[in-house]
């Protein structure tokens, strides 16, 4: 490593550590977040949405249960990603596949985590999350000699540059959803198929462009022998994984039945076998729903646990990973019912309409969603939250819908990487602070930026 990078990597060091320093002295618990929300959205809707305060008081609470179907959506997207990253057969094959890179090129393991990260974040940003830590803990036993810290780093890249553009992504499976909230509430007509958002070419062009510009970076990032941080001895050890219970080799009826397979094979079976009817009659881009996705992947969960005790426990631990997305929903709906039940969206449209243009709107939108999104880490809650006024704002100017969708999906990523929300059950079981990793993220965060700002700069013009 020459002087020059050593200084670099300094820098994005002391960057990195004294960005997580501020975020840990000043940015409160998510749930402290929702209710200063709360409190800044009630005064907006005194002096622009044309409220009195008996008024906001009402259309707080009209709204506080309007997003239990999608609290409870994502919930699931949760539960079943940790589910099927912890099957036994999910796990032999990540073991499997952190075989193939060389022991004595680190730099391999660098580019398969980071592709494995982004691609399986695609497919399921909950899956990622703990598929990602699991392979890059399987990883590290067998290439002893890869940058741990930059490993870690690349395993929480899905969550920051892919997620919200691939299968799992809130906005887009949300507007894809019939009779979803935006249509209850007059802001959409109709669903928008993913053909227009997940499977555009736009998105699809932005996808791969991120991802080998990313994994070529994670690459050249990695340091030289004898400046690697190489994982101890001692926090080896310390890697404890989720361990699927053994079946009892003797046992009552009750406990038998608990674990015949006959169950998940007869219910996972049938359950896929409706959902691949489903793909046939409608056609794949309008059966991909929060629904079907979740549907898909508990399915899955079940049949890869294939013993029905072993599924259950998988989902007990699951669970401890929702409590968050439970208890601040509500009050993000709270939120929505402020702007939804009083002239306040009405106020944030024109303000849009007033700073942007057709050509301008998409990139607003996208700087805005990513902003907003260090504040509330939800992908979910925050476009419940802006959908109300980003969308006919973008109508008012021209702007197609299911391009503002992309727009504030792509937004939403932005600052995933450098928030330390979801990587909190990651950082559990490689057992690192996210001050460790922090400063390869903020290069990567950057870089990334500045091509997706590009992009829905010149998206417009084209």
């Amino acid at each position: 490593m020459t002087d020059r990078h050593r200084r670099n990597t300094n820098i994005l060091q002391r960057w990195g550590a004294a960005f997580t320093t501020w975020t840990e002295r000043w940015i409160p618990d998510a749930l402290v977040i929702v209710w200063i929300l709360t409190v800044v959205c009630f005064i907006f809707a005194l002096l622009w949405g044309d409220a009195s305060p008996v008024s906001a008081v009402k259309a707080w609470g009209n709204g506080f249960w309007v997003l239990l179907e999608f609290g409870m959506q994502v919930c699931l997207t949760m539960m079943t990603g940790y589910i099927v990253a912890n099957a036994p057969l999910v796990r032999r094959a990540l073991q499997k596949l952190a075989s193939l890179p060389d022991p004595d090129k680190p730099v391999q393991s660098i580019v398969l985590m980071s592709l494995f990260s982004m691609i399986s974040a695609w497919l399921s940003w909950a899956f990622s999350l703990i598929a990602s830590a699991l392979f890059a803990v399987f990883l590290v036993h067998r290439n002893k000699k890869v940058d741990y810290r930059l490993l870690v780093a690349a395993a929480y890249l899905g969550l920051g540059c892919t997620w919200h553009a691939g299968l799992s992504a809130s906005a887009p499976l949300l507007v894809n959803t019939p009779d979803n909230f935006l249509i209850q509430g007059g802001i959409l007509q109709t669903t928008i198929p993913a053909s227009e958002t997940i499977f555009s070419l736009f998105n699809i062009i932005l996808l791969v462009l991120v991802v080998v510009v990313v994994t070529a970076m994670m690459a050249v990032m990695h340091p030289s022998a004898e400046n690697t941080y190489r994982i101890q001895p001692e926090l080896l050890e310390q890697l404890q994984l989720f361990e699927a219970p053994e079946k009892p080799p003797q046992a009552s009826p009750s406990i038998r039945l608990n674990w015949w397979p006959g169950f998940n094979l007869i219910v996972g079976t049938v359950g896929l076998a409706w959902l691949f009817g489903e793909v046939v009659r409608l056609g794949l881009a309008n059966v991909i729903t929060l629904n079907s996705i979740n549907f898909f992947f508990l399915m899955v969960g079940i049949l890869l646990h294939w013993y029905p005790w072993r599924f259950l426990k998988a989902a007990e631990n699951a669970g401890r990973v929702v409590w968050g997305v439970i208890i601040q929903f509500p009050f993000y709906a709270g939120i929505f019912g402020l702007f939804k039940f009083t002239n306040l969206a009405t106020a944030f449209t024109e303000a849009f309409i007033t700073i942007g243009s057709k050509n301008t709107f998409l990139v607003i939108a996208y700087w805005y969603a990513g902003i907003l999104n260090y504040f509330i880490p939800s992908g979910g809650s925050e476009w419940a939250v802006t959908a109300p006024y980003l969308i006919p704002a973008g109508d008012a100017l021209g702007v197609e819908a299911p391009k503002i969708v992309v727009a504030y999906a792509w937004g939403d990523m932005m600052t995933d990487m450098i928030q330390p929300f979801w990587a909190i059950a990651m950082l559990a079981i490689v057992k690192l602070e996210f001050r460790e990793i922090m400063g390869r993220l903020l290069l990567v965060f950057f870089v990334y930026v500045g091509v997706t700002s590009a992009a829905f700069f010149v998206w417009p013009l084209l």
